[in-house]
């Protein structure tokens, strides 16, 4: 029996090690070196070359390696019974949480604008954006959206809630379903995509949705890249629906040069970096759902392959 790394172009040395430090029993292997297909059991995914989970005849699971699972959900060479998890940790929801205050902050005391007007010298100042006129909705209420919704609101943000099925959380007016969106909309300004990508949710944030915010409104896309319509993005710019928007995730990573987002000073952007899976907590919990697999228990962060999370 194996667990095998899986990744087009990642270095697995230190989760490798990582993992053997909490059992030094378990053969770690790190693709494409593979000493039998036979014996892979586990195997841990990112970015990895398409149908390539379909080489082993005796695989019992399958883990991402961050939050996101669409990489495998997609795979059509993964047979359907095969389960598989996400890679959840306490830091990953910490850093995702700062990350998202630290952009509403960075609107709020208009450091964009001064760091743009630092390249030619200019000193002016602005008034700084209250809180109270500051509205945050998080779309996506799952692990990821619990905490930065629960954060925003100890900081003393007004906060808005938006997923499937409505939440119970201290402080958050919850909405949900398509007949409670447009509602969901027009009480935010500051909108927070956090919402996992399905068929239902692939090109969510378009020109139709950003006129529905208060204007201008704030975009900051911490889910997927595919949630977003790029050209519609620039629309909403020009017509005044959005002042800004900060981005971490993209259609393409890394972002092309000749992109047009780098030459929109609205835009502020990152290299998908919002929340980096710390290789220690990794370990941790890709031991622990290797030995449920092993064992056929239920794996820990298991994706409900319907919903599509």
């Amino acid at each position: 029996m194996s667990l095998l790394l899986i990744a087009k172009n990642r270095d697995f040395s230190s989760l490798k090690q990582a993992i053997l430090d909490r059992d030094p029993n378990i053969d770690v292997e790190v693709w494409p070196r593979v000493s039998k297909k036979e014996r892979v059991n586990f195997a841990v995914c990112w970015n990895h070359p398409d149908k390539v989970l379909g080489n082993y005849p005796n695989l019992r699971a399958v883990s991402s390696l961050g939050a996101g699972v669409n990489h495998l959900l997609d795979d059509e060479s993964l047979a359907d019974e095969i389960p598989i998890a996400r890679l959840i940790t306490e830091s990953l929801q910490t850093q995702m949480s700062d990350y998202v205050l630290n952009a509403i902050t960075n609107y709020r005391l208009h450091i964009n604008r001064y760091f743009e007007q630092k390249k030619t010298g200019i000193w002016k100042q602005f008034n700084n954006i209250s809180k109270a006129n500051t509205p945050v909705g998080v779309m996506g209420l799952g692990e990821m959206g619990l905490s930065v919704a629960t954060l925003l609101v100890e900081q003393g943000y007004k906060v808005f809630g938006w997923s499937r099925n409505k939440k119970d959380i201290d402080g958050v007016e919850s909405f949900a379903g398509n007949d409670e969106l447009n509602t969901f909309l027009g009480e935010v300004k500051m909108l927070v995509n956090l919402l996992p990508l399905t068929d239902e949710t692939d090109g969510i944030l378009d020109l139709n949705l950003f006129k529905k915010l208060k204007k201008p409104g704030y975009l900051i896309n911490v889910g997927r890249g595919s949630h977003l319509v790029e050209e519609d993005l620039i629309y909403a710019f020009d017509m005044n629906y959005l002042e800004g928007a900060c981005l971490d995730v993209f259609e393409e990573e890394p972002l092309p040069n000749n992109h047009t987002f780098w030459n929109r000073k609205q835009i502020m952007i990152t290299p998908h970096i919002a929340a980096i899976t710390p290789t220690e907590e990794a370990a941790k919990v890709i031991v622990e759902n290797y030995k449920r697999a092993m064992s056929g228990m239920e794996l820990m962060y298991e994706v409900d392959r319907e919903k599509g999370y």
